[in-house]
């Protein structure tokens, strides 16, 4: 999916990873809101947990939106392909969404959809249109890659000041992303370095014609890029305090929360379960996946899944306290305004589904 805005930056990032670091804590310390993690590779439950009660009556039919050629979506074929939905008495039909953000949280609003898998970089901004949409929990850690080629100018983040980086999406977020790195090392990303949009497959020629000192994107295409033409990784969300913090979240239209909750805890937690369970068993992820990624081997889509962080999922106070993260680091890059109160926002737009 792509937001065809550009957005705006202006201020500064003073310190996000000093700002990170109480939720981190927050994570480690509130089991209840979260699972093991990335400090348990043998926790295969999702992070919400108690006995599965199915839904009454005939199984309930509901529409998810997705990105079918994103890894990072995995959970949502496997939540059918292994039973995941079944166990709530779900009957799910999937829509693929290519367009623009806007549009998909307007479908979930009214209801051409029941909810999807989403970036939290990519929805926050967004939502403050104030669509009726709800983040109910964070699905996983790590997917976005910044890529060079090996033994070029560009080996640290910090040889990015005065180059270029080809990126799919201006307002995407890996722009986004690593906007907020840069900023953490003292480099402006709206006057220190410039940004090129292109299609992915087109990012790694611009690499090699020179047009681009370095590309960012996620899985398949970094993992695919990254081997083909010999790039080596810069800087992932996979590194430092940001590998314990979801990337990729759960929203639900407001709707089906407010007039069945139980229907929006059921397919909730049938995805949070599925991404534990993919993390546990990426071989046969790997295949369950294949289909969708068609120039990815079953292999290759397991070694994605393993590089990302499918043991960290969130939900509840510490999910909004990443939310406020998120999104007090977008303001101080200037993706919000100034004077946004982002600890509101972050309240406003999460909804905490299994709290008694």
């Amino acid at each position: 999916m792509s937001e065809s805005r550009r957005l705006s930056r202006r201020a500064a990032l003073a310190a996000t990873a000093s700002l990170a670091l109480p939720f981190i804590g927050a994570r480690r310390a509130g089991a209840a809101d979260g699972m093991a993690g990335m400090d348990s590779e043998t926790q295969c439950t999702g992070a919400a947990t108690g006995a599965i009660t199915p839904l009454p009556g005939p199984p309930r039919k509901l529409t998810i939106a997705w990105n079918e050629t994103a890894v990072c979506t995995a959970a949502v074929p496997v939540a059918k392909a292994k039973g995941f939905f079944a166990r709530h008495n779900l009957d799910i039909d999937y829509v693929n969404f290519a367009g623009a953000t806007d549009q998909l949280l307007e479908a979930l609003s009214t209801g051409k959809a029941d909810g999807a898998p989403g970036m939290a970089l990519r929805w926050l901004k967004p939502l403050q249109q104030g669509f009726d949409v709800k983040l109910v929990a964070g699905l996983h850690a790590g997917c976005m890659y910044l890529l060079a080629p090996p033994k070029g100018a560009i080996t640290h983040l910090s040889d990015l000041r005065g180059k270029t980086v080809g990126v799919t999406d201006i307002g995407g977020p890996d722009r986004n992303f690593f906007g907020i790195r840069l900023k953490e090392i003292g480099i402006d990303p709206e006057t220190d370095v410039q940004w090129r949009q292109y299609p992915p497959d087109l990012l790694p020629v611009a690499l090699q014609r020179g047009d681009v000192q370095a590309i960012t994107d996620g899985d398949p295409f970094s993992y695919l890029q990254k081997r083909q033409f010999g790039l080596v990784e810069i800087d992932s969300n996979m590194h430092g305090d940001w590998a314990h913090i979801a990337c990729c979240v759960i929203g639900l239209r407001g709707s089906l929360i407010r007039d069945e909750p139980q229907v929006a805890i059921a397919v909730t937690r049938a995805i949070l379960d599925a991404g534990a369970w993919l993390a546990c068993n990426p071989d046969e992820a790997g295949h369950i996946f294949k289909p969708y990624a068609p120039k990815a081997s079953a292999e290759d889509i397991a070694t994605m899944i393993r590089i990302q962080g499918h043991h960290h999922q969130t939900r509840g106070g510490t999910f909004r306290d990443e939310i406020a993260l998120y999104a007090r680091a977008l303001k101080d890059i200037g993706v919000f305004r100034p004077s946004f109160d982002t600890a509101r926002y972050a309240a406003r737009v999460t909804q905490d589904l299994f709290s008694a």
